[in-house]
């Protein structure tokens, strides 16, 4: 069956992650846990399936306040397919360098700050442009993709460095370049991409690995709870009290 075979590949992918992963995993936990207890932002940012990852971590339920979400509509949303906002726009524009520094000018940053960056193949151009934008503003730059799979493939930036060789840490998500990994008869192509099971994976393994490291400093974690559980009496003042704090921080006060 071609679903045991998705399942199988799926679970190589996280026994890899496990296996090969987790001291970068707690690297890039530490880094975020320094930037979250200094009161700013991690900032998140990907392009197509990559910013799912994005949208898993908050807000969300078991999600915590200190993760920033930069999602630029044009670079996800393709769900027309065609027509406005379709694939072959989302395709040019994530090559076009020089958007990523746009897109940079709109947000306030700080060195304490760290950009996470998802990308499969870290050779896109708006991916590279915040990374390099995010760097000569001081921050640490955290990379999650296909690092060893992708290793030889050619930049389309000028620079003509990938996102893995300009990233301060690299976390591997262990998928296969070409993603689709189930073959199918009659056909070139393959089906069944495993990326975005690699990068929530990768992403909440680093998440509570840095729920860890700042609960055993002491520091406060506004959780974003369960509204849904009978009989839970506080649950929305605990929502309510996460969302004012992150409305502070965006604020700066």
């Amino acid at each position: 069956m071609l679903a045991q075979q998705w399942l199988n590949n799926a679970r190589q992918v996280m026994a890899r992650i496990e296996e090969t992963q987790l001291d970068n995993i707690r690297k890039a936990a530490e880094i975020m846990a320094d930037t979250i207890e200094a009161g700013r932002w991690v900032h998140t940012f990907g392009c197509g399936h990559a910013t799912i990852p994005i949208e898993e971590m908050y807000p969300r339920i078991g999600g915590f306040v200190g993760f920033h979400p930069l999602i630029e509509l044009p670079l996800t949303f393709f769900t027309r397919i065609t027509g406005e906002m379709g694939v072959h726009q989302f395709l040019f524009l994530e090559r076009v360098e020089g958007y990523g520094g746009a897109i940079m000018k709109s947000y306030d940053f700080d060195p304490r700050d760290t950009m996470w960056i998802f990308s499969h193949s870290g050779i896109n151009n708006v991916n590279i442009d915040v990374a390099l934008e995010s760097k000569k503003r001081g921050m640490k730059v955290i990379v999650f993709g296909s690092a060893a799979e992708a290793k030889g493939k050619k930049s389309r930036h000028s620079t003509g460095k990938t996102l893995f060789e300009i990233a301060d840490l690299v976390v591997d998500s262990c998928a296969p370049i070409e993603d689709a990994s189930v073959p199918l008869k009659n056909h070139q192509d393959k089906v069944g991409p495993v990326s975005t099971m690699a990068f929530i994976t990768c992403v909440w393994m680093t998440v509570t690995t840095v729920a860890e490291i700042l609960a055993d400093r002491g520091v406060k974690l506004f959780i974003h709870p369960s509204h849904n559980v009978p009989g839970d009496t506080t649950a929305r003042e605990r929502l309510d009290a996460a969302l004012a704090e992150y409305k502070r921080r965006v604020q700066g006060v």
